[in-house]
C-alpha cells in the first residue's frame, strides 16, 4: 500500500512536514522499483532530509546529520 501524508512510516514522524512529503514520494518511488520497505525507507528519509538542506531554507541548521 503507498504511503502518504496520512499514512507513513513511523520513523518519518519526526520529519518536517515538507520533507516528510519528499520522502513519502522517494519511498513510493523506491517501492515501485520493487525495493526492499526497510531500505526504501532508509534512503527515502536520507534523501528528503538532503533535498531539505539544499532546498529549504534553515532546514540545514535543524537537520540532524
Amino acid at each position: 500500500m503507498p504511503w502518504n501524508t496520512d499514512y507513513f512510516p513511523a520513523s518519518m514522524k519526526h520529519l518536517p512536514p515538507a520533507v516528510r512529503e519528499k520522502a513519502i514520494d522517494i519511498a513510493n518511488a523506491l517501492l515501485d522499483e520493487r525495493m526492499d520497505e526497510g531500505k526504501a525507507i532508509r534512503i527515502a528519509i536520507a534523501r528528503a532530509k538532503e533535498w531539505g538542506r539544499r532546498h529549504l531554507p534553515g532546514y540545514a541548521e535543524n537537520a540532524d546529520a
